[in-house]
């Protein structure tokens, strides 16, 4: 699983792939539809390669987290995104035990899971 070429882009829902570099921002192509689009540079852009989960010790790449996640629900679902949040915790005390209770929020569980069962959908959690 390469989450270079994956890209969470804030304002937008769902993930895209990187497709190429523009003169202003760069072009991605959603995975849910397949269209592609023009992003400003002005946009928050992630990598999920550059993304990493809060523990009391370290941060904690997300590529291991979701491979925790993979492992631990036997390559099935993650729970709703829109669970309760005490659900959430929970899930995420079985997966990252040692998760910062007080830098964690539920909106970023509720990316996780959202973004895991996306990955999972496509068969890209490999």
């Amino acid at each position: 699983m390469d989450l270079k070429e994956i890209m969470s882009i804030s304002g937008h829902s769902g993930l895209f792939k990187f497709v190429s570099q523009g003169r202003n921002g760069i072009i991605v192509e959603s995975f849910t539809d397949q269209k592609r689009s023009f992003v400003n540079a002005s946009n928050k852009v992630s990598s999920l390669e550059d993304i990493a989960i809060f523990t009391t010790e370290e941060e904690v790449p997300l590529k291991t987290v979701l491979k925790n996640i993979h492992e631990a629900l036997n390559g099935g679902q993650a729970p709703d995104p829109k669970s309760t949040p005490e659900e959430l915790r929970t899930f995420m005390e079985k997966v990252l035990p040692a998760y910062d209770r007080d830098k964690v929020y539920v909106s970023d569980m509720r990316k996780l899971v959202s973004w895991y069962n996306s990955l999972l959908a496509l068969d890209m959690l490999k």
